[in-house]
């Protein structure tokens, strides 16, 4: 049973927090949940990190803690009932996960009776690449990570942030349209543009997508 949500910004939406509620048939003060906060230099102390396990304790759970696959055995995404993977930078999160092996667990939790929410670069990672990454901000790549195939979890290639020109300046002044555009042409592929209060929901592989439709 596959349950994901993608996001730009997390639960920011009563809109996204009741389409998140919607995958739980259980009492949730007895699931388990892990916020990942490895692409954050802040980790735990991110204040959109932050902010979630404020959003998860006003929602009903009890069981919250903070997970970074950097430093901790990502053995422990095992036991959670959901999984949170918070912003940041996509690199030094597709390289962490990687090479502590949460990339293997988390796809096989996808397809589990886990519920996996992935924000930002979180939702960036779960899909196929993040080659978009490199075309906005090759800067971001610290790590230098040279294989950029994702978890491949879904097959949606999100642009997070969609509504955000002051986040993607261009030194020739082309909009964040114009060059997802070229880039789509370039690559051969489709963006699924989302703006900070759009998501996308997958339950069994059915989509609910409250997102800007892709461009032919």
């Amino acid at each position: 049973m596959s349950s994901v949500l993608l996001t730009s910004c997390g639960f920011n939406t009563e809109d996204i927090k009741n389409q998140f509620l919607d995958f739980i048939d259980r009492d949730i003060s007895q699931l388990k949940v892990a916020i990942i906060t490895t692409a954050s230099p802040m980790k735990e102390n991110n204040r959109y990190a932050l902010r979630a396990m404020q959003d998860f304790k006003d929602m009903g759970f009890h069981h919250i803690e903070f997970v970074d696959i950097e430093f901790d055995d990502p053995q422990v995404l095992v036991h959670r009932d959901v999984i949170y993977i918070n912003g940041g930078n996509p690199y030094t999160l597709l390289y962490y996960a990687k090479k502590s092996g949460a990339d293997a667990i988390i796809k096989t939790l996808a397809s589990q009776n886990v519920i996996i929410v992935g924000v930002s670069a979180g939702a960036l990672i779960l899909g196929p690449n993040i080659n978009i990454v490199g075309y906005f901000t090759p800067e971001m790549n610290t790590m230098d990570v040279t294989d950029f195939r994702a978890l491949g979890v879904t097959d949606k290639l999100i642009f997070p942030h969609y509504d955000r020109e002051d986040i993607f300046r261009d030194s020739t002044n082309r909009t964040i349209e114009e060059r997802i555009l070229e880039f789509e042409s370039n690559e051969n592929c489709k963006v699924t543009r989302l703006r900070d209060d759009e998501y996308i929901s997958i339950l069994n592989t059915v989509e609910i997508v409250n997102a800007e439709a892709l461009k032919p």
